[in-house]
């Protein structure tokens, strides 16, 4: 009997020991809250937890929400800096109110390619930017994945060639002055609604038209209440993957670096994704009855540029930086 209770003393002794380790191993893992817009089906969302939530390992806890169904698109930066949520993807436009500069980064007709954009956003000639940013809107920014550029996607059959054609059209635009300006400066009537309204509005003629990248067009189902997308090509688009500065200062260098090896390993993947869906996106559009076609690119650049020029947001660009966007 002494035997027996020795053993099981020892067998419960070892339980516990490895409960207590289990707990302490639990209680180690950082803790990373993200939100996004983009829903659980998006490819976005399956890359971003394979390159990225994978990539971190077991010393993480990664936990991801989508659909806007943790914070509403635009208010991922104020909780944030709140302390209610570590990590997002955020638009440069979220930065404007706190970080005036960063309009620069939002302008349409900005970059000339996916290349020119990635130079820009891997160089360092927006180090200065970015301490900025950290400074002001207390978040770090890891990467910039691209999500695709930017089209003019309609109601009806009318074409679109010029600005002077946009006049009237009830264009949807993400919330915020920024982006506003954005269908303004492209000759529309710019409207603001959230990201999961949109295909209600386009289905009900609420909008006319809404402008996105062709994966989201995709994803989102854009194509089955739409009728054309006009290849404006006005925003190479990125998102600014971001951490909470406090979270990232919580951190020590060894966590830092794993997250900062994952960020760049989810913008490498998305990079791909995109470029490989738009590669393929144009012929499945057509081939789902719209029509798909490039307007006077030259005509809406040169227009663009005018009323940007003209407007309070050149007047924040940071002294000396396009020369150098421009240069690359």
């Amino acid at each position: 009997m002494r035997t027996t209770s020795r053993k099981l003393a020892s067998g419960i002794a070892a339980v516990a020991l490895a409960l207590t380790a289990s707990a302490a191993f639990a209680q180690s893992k950082v803790e990373l809250i993200y939100s996004d817009t983009v829903p659980e089906t998006d490819v976005r969302t399956t890359t971003l937890r394979e390159a990225f939530g994978a990539c971190l390992g077991d010393t993480f806890d990664f936990k991801s929400y989508h659909g806007a169904t943790l914070f509403k698109q635009g208010t991922e930066l104020t909780a944030m800096q709140r302390g209610n949520l570590d990590m997002a993807s955020l638009a440069i436009f979220d930065f404007y109110n706190q970080v005036p500069h960063t309009s620069i980064l939002g302008t349409a007709y900005l970059f000339r390619s996916y290349d020119h954009m990635r130079a820009v956003m891997d160089g360092d000639i927006l180090a200065d930017l970015y301490a900025e940013i950290e400074d002001k809107a207390k978040v770090k920014i890891l990467a910039n994945p691209y999500i695709g550029t930017r089209h003019v996607n309609l109601r009806g059959t009318k074409k679109t060639m010029t600005p002077a054609d946009l006049a009237g059209v009830k264009l949807r635009m993400p919330g915020g002055e920024g982006w506003q300006f954005v269908g303004e400066a492209l000759g529309a009537n710019p409207t603001p609604l959230a990201f999961t309204e949109v295909y209600t509005a386009l289905q009900t003629g609420a909008i006319d038209g809404q402008d996105n990248p062709l994966p989201a067009d995709k994803a989102m189902k854009f194509y089955e209440v739409t009728n054309q997308i006009v290849l404006t090509a006005h925003l190479i688009a990125n998102n600014q993957f971001a951490i909470s500065l406090s979270k990232w200062n919580s951190l020590d260098a060894e966590q830092q670096a794993k997250v900062q090896g994952c960020a760049t390993n989810f913008q490498k993947a998305l990079d791909k994704v995109t470029l490989d869906q738009e590669a393929e996106l144009v012929e499945f559009f057509k081939g789902e009855g719209l029509q798909v076609y490039e307007p006077d690119k030259e005509a809406f650049r040169n227009h663009v540029l005018d009323v940007y020029k003209k407007s309070k947001y050149s007047a924040d660009w940071p002294e000396g930086l396009l020369d150098k966007i421009n240069a690359l």
